[in-house]
């Protein structure tokens, strides 16, 4: 199989690799470096092409990068005092007021 084929993708994976991609151009990134990166992704997570022939045929794997959203956000923030969370919320407000003058200035 030639570099860049994807005739051992399933039709779910190839839809898999578009919505990557559309998400990443979405978000300024290139074109091609766009494809590229859904195309790595998808391999991540199943492990290459499932039909006869590819390399993620036959393995069975949990899907871990697609499963792992949401989950790890907000502990650290879930064990601060409301005064600590207001404060740096507070810190925060300040930096972005600093980089926003410094980008206009």
């Amino acid at each position: 199989m030639p570099q860049g084929d994807t005739s051992k993708y399933t039709t779910k994976q190839i839809r898999k690799a578009e919505h990557i991609a559309e998400s990443y151009e979405s978000r300024g990134v290139p074109e091609k470096e766009a494809e590229s990166r859904a195309w790595a992704t998808v391999n991540k997570d199943d492990g290459g092409g499932n039909h006869p022939g590819g390399s993620g045929r036959g393995r069975s794997t949990g899907h871990p990068a697609a499963h792992k959203g949401g989950r790890s956000g907000g502990t650290a923030s879930s064990q601060r005092t409301p005064e600590q969370r207001s404060a740096s919320a507070k810190k925060a407000a300040e930096t972005r007021k600093r980089n926003a003058a410094k980008k206009t200035g």
